[in-house]
């Protein structure tokens, strides 16, 4: 039987560049399949791997060019991991790259744009749900996945520090989350439309412009902020998956990482969950 065709390669490689210029930064979010072609075909017919390459190293080449080239656009950026390859691997004849992008909206808070606080692109559902009889109605109205990220002042330190736990202290990180919000009127406000763009407004300027010690922490405060500013809401309930950004080490190939690239992560992610409301 003859191997009519081959190739082989790595998918769904994430990685987040991030450049800082001092307050201002930069999000650039991709998720890349690397795919390779070329004298390989040893590996399928003769179980001869001598010439493969691992797709982990695929994985760490995409890592490494992005330390690199921390600023690059997509289009010049995957041109640059294929030049990596091509240059390394004699073996390699042909190398496909496709790359998705995460696209990060910059938020303005106050009219400003803000230094590090972004929204997604597309982003989220509105919600709306109504409970009535014949006594009377309760109107809840709310958000759905809508996703927001801040690249620096968040932490999660202090902790149970226990036999079980791992993960160290740290009071710089970046801050995502995909958020259902539901708010519960108390009663219904002259301009529906108008009352849940000022919510919306109100949780990113407090969750943008304050440090948050942790999801709960920002999370209290946003529906205290929420309740403060629409008195026509009785209560703001709130879950809110913890995305995680994680620093990539790239010591083994000789580089720091200060804090510019990480590897994106949804599972397992922290979910919080809490409901403020008003006092009785």
């Amino acid at each position: 039987m003859a191997l009519t065709a081959s190739r082989y390669g790595k998918a769904r490689v994430r990685v987040m560049r991030l450049t800082r210029d001092g307050d201002y930064h930069t999000p650039r979010e991709l998720t890349l399949s690397v795919i390779m072609t070329g004298r390989f075909d040893a590996a399928w017919t003769q179980a001869d791997n001598r010439a493969c390459i691992a797709t982990d190293s695929v994985k760490n080449i995409v890592n490494v060019t992005a330390a690199r080239n921390l600023s690059l656009d997509k289009e010049a950026f995957v041109a640059a991991v294929a030049k990596v390859i091509l240059d390394t691997y004699p073996q390699v004849e042909a190398v496909t790259i496709e790359a998705d992008e995460t696209r990060w909206i910059r938020q303005a808070i106050g009219g400003t744009p803000h230094g590090h606080t972004f929204t997604l692109d597309g982003n989220g559902t509105g919600y709306v749900a109504l409970d009535a009889d014949r006594e009377g109605a309760v109107l809840r109205s709310g958000l759905r996945g809508f996703t927001f990220m801040k690249t620096t002042q968040s932490g999660w330190a202090g902790f149970v520090d226990d036999q079980y736990r791992t993960l160290p202290d740290t009071t710089d990180r970046i801050a995502a989350t995909s958020m259902d919000a539901t708010w519960t009127w108390s009663r219904r406000p002259a301009d529906c439309t108008q009352t849940n763009a000022t919510v919306l407004s109100t949780l990113i300027e407090v969750f943008g412009t304050t440090y948050s010690a942790g999801v709960q922490d920002s999370m209290y405060r946003m529906g205290e902020a929420v309740l403060a500013r629409v008195p026509e809401i009785a209560e703001i309930a709130f879950a809110m998956p913890n995305k995680h950004y994680i620093p990539i080490d790239l010591r083994p190939f000789g580089l720091d990482n200060p804090g510019t690239v990480f590897l994106p992560t949804d599972e397992p992610h922290g979910q919080i969950e809490a409901t403020v409301g008003r006092r009785t």
